[in-house]
């Protein structure tokens, strides 16, 4: 059984985001059968327009020769005007959120090698990622997270959860645009059964929620992706103290949206 030893660093060079690229692959289009105008399917590339304006971070098993086996791209406020907006802006109304003055980080492309799922792999990549965030003085994280497939009926239960329970405030409440809007207000609260809701909701939301993490208004249909997309928004200085370690760079040597 091999035992891991993980390392995190920042792509350099071109090399390094196609070893991020193969790897988004892996998991977005042959995984979870996404697809996009960029993805190069003869290389086994998943690529499109906001990575060259975007920092990559980027989780290598050294045991395993240096293979990457994680991935979060990060997009600040000055990347995503090189670029022309934020990847999220093609899906929500982030008006609300840019009208703030605060310092915010655009979390996307996030996945692992399914054989580091659950773990230590998780706490690495936010170990690096915390250090970012101290580093820059960031203010908001914020990001869409996906919920596979685009079958609401199957999703209601964990999106209605997400819709009474886990609203942004009112004032930097996103919205889904709408073109792809699908509301979340599915069950009645009183009708919905919230231990199965939150069975049924993916361990990266859940990680996020954990975190005091918060949602925009609506769901958006990603048919390209095949996912069901949520809003994710998390406050760096109303983080829950359970899990503030998660952002104290002391604490994170050693998991979206």
């Amino acid at each position: 059984m091999h035992t891991p030893k993980f390392r995190t660093a920042f792509a350099k060079t071109p090399n390094d985001l196609r070893l991020a690229q193969r790897l988004r692959y892996d998991v977005f289009v042959a995984e979870l059968g996404g697809t996009g105008p960029m993805v190069d399917h003869d290389n086994k590339l998943e690529k499109d327009g906001f990575d060259p304006v975007s920092d990559h971070l980027l989780l290598f098993d050294d045991a395993l020769g240096g293979a990457v086996v994680g991935v979060y791209r990060l997009m600040s406020r000055d990347q995503a005007r090189s670029a022309g907006q934020f990847y999220s802006q093609a899906e929500y109304d982030l008006a609300p959120l840019l009208r703030s003055d605060q310092k915010v980080l655009e979390l996307g492309r996030s996945c692992l090698h399914p054989d580091h799922r659950g773990g230590a792999a998780m706490i690495h990549l936010w170990g690096a990622l915390a250090d970012y965030i101290a580093r820059h003085s960031i203010d908001i994280l914020f990001g869409v997270a996906s919920f596979h497939g685009i079958d609401v009926t199957r999703l209601a239960a964990p999106l209605s959860l997400l819709h009474h329970r886990h609203l942004a405030p009112q004032k930097l409440r996103v919205r889904a645009q709408a073109d792809a809007f699908q509301t979340m207000n599915l069950i009645p609260e009183p009708a919905l059964d919230r231990r199965a809701a939150m069975v049924d909701m993916p361990a990266l939301i859940k990680a996020y929620l954990r975190l005091g993490g918060v949602v925009g208004e609506g769901a958006y249909i990603d048919r390209q992706f095949n996912t069901t997309d949520v809003f994710m928004m998390m406050d760096t200085r109303k983080i829950n103290a359970k899990h503030a370690r998660l952002y104290a760079r002391t604490d994170l040597k050693g998991p979206a949206l």
